[in-house]
Order: C-alpha cells, then structure tokens, then sequence
C-alpha cells in the first residue's frame, strides 16, 4: 500500500509504543551524568528492555516506490536490502501480527485495494461461500461487508504474513459456522466499478517506523 491507514497513530501496537515511551520518560533522568549513573545500576533486563525499545525506533520496515532518476528518495537495491532485514527481523522476534491486533478493515486495506483483491481475501479468510455473498456488491459495501466477514478469522495479506524459508504463511483456514447471510440493506444488486489505476501493479503495505 502506497500509504498508511489513517487510525495508524491509534492502533495497539502505536499505543502500547507510545505508552513504553512515556513511562520511560518519567524515570531517564536529564542530566548526562546522572543518566550514565542510572543506566549502570538497572538490572540487566531492564537495560535490555530500554535498548530494544531504543533500536527500534530505528527500524524502517515502510515501502517507498523507489528514484532511480536522482539521488533523493530510496533505491531499489536499497528498499530491498530493507524490506529484507525487515523480514529477518519478524522472523527472529516471531512477529505475530494477529496477535498484537491487526485485523482487515476498511481503512487499512480492503477500501485501498480492488474488488478482485477483495473477493480473494474473503474466499481466503472466510471461504469461498462467504465470497460468492458479497460478489454483486458496490466496493464500498463490499470492503465493509469484507470487513466483518474476516474479522476473527486471523487473515492477514501476503506483506503482512511471516515469512520462513521463502515460503509465505498459509492463510488461515475460513471459521466454521460463519454467518451466510448479509445484513438487508447489502442484498441488492450493485453496478461494477470502474477499476483501480494500477490494479496491476504490486500492491505493498505500509509499516509503521
């Protein structure tokens, strides 16, 4: 994705960032030599906790369309030597981004893609019956309606999804028992879309620094 959802700054893990980051504000003393005093007398594990919480405000894991035409902007050698290191490093901290809380929804993904990548999502998070549902909808109700389907069902798009060995993760299998039906306002026919510029094109998601 060429940009980042706009409840970015109010997702948990931003929150739960922000929260460490105050908390430790409290305590860091101001003056240098106090600090350096401070430093030495936490426990290791707490000097551990501050230096991770510190390097990883370093980390850059966001997608920028590379310049190869002048020297600002990012190369594609260089996004690709970056989005590497960031997928070694999910792997190494066994990032799980259903388990910090991310989940589909219309701002974050499925009103930034086509209906197609729509469609495709649920047919892979809640079935193909779940897909076939919402197939005749408009693309605003079927992101929303897409919404709702994949939300417990741990989906997450292929940027998203750990990677192993150069294998992407298996989508999570559909629930069981998912509801059939759609609310009543969404049964009625909708007329096709116009589509997307640059549907073809590959689409990435950006993470938050």
């Amino acid at each position: 994705m060429p940009a980042q959802a706009e409840d970015l700054r109010d997702c948990t893990s931003a929150k739960a960032i922000q929260d460490r980051h105050e908390r430790r504000g409290d305590h860091i003393p101001a003056d240098d030599a106090a600090l350096w005093d401070w430093l030495a007398g936490l426990d290791d594990g707490s000097r551990m906790d501050l230096l991770a919480h510190c390097v990883s405000f370093g980390v850059n894991a966001l997608y920028e369309k590379p310049n190869p035409y002048s020297g600002m902007g990012v190369s594609q050698h260089g996004l690709e030597v970056r989005l590497s290191q960031a997928d070694r490093l999910a792997r190494a901290t066994a990032l799980d981004m259903v388990a910090v809380g991310w989940k589909p929804s219309v701002g974050n993904y499925l009103g930034r893609v086509t209906k197609p990548r729509i469609l495709e999502a649920v047919r892979e998070g809640a079935g193909e019956r779940a897909a076939e549902l919402i197939g005749h909808l408009k693309k605003g109700d079927m992101a929303k309606e897409a919404e709702r389907l994949l939300a417990e069902t741990g989906w997450l798009p292929e940027p998203l999804r750990m990677v192993d060995g150069g294998e992407e993760a298996v989508a999570a299998p559909a629930i069981e028992g998912e509801s059939d039906e759609l609310p009543d306002f969404l049964t009625g026919a909708g007329e096709e879309d116009d589509p997307i510029e640059g549907e073809d094109e590959p689409q990435h998601m950006a993470a938050a620094e």
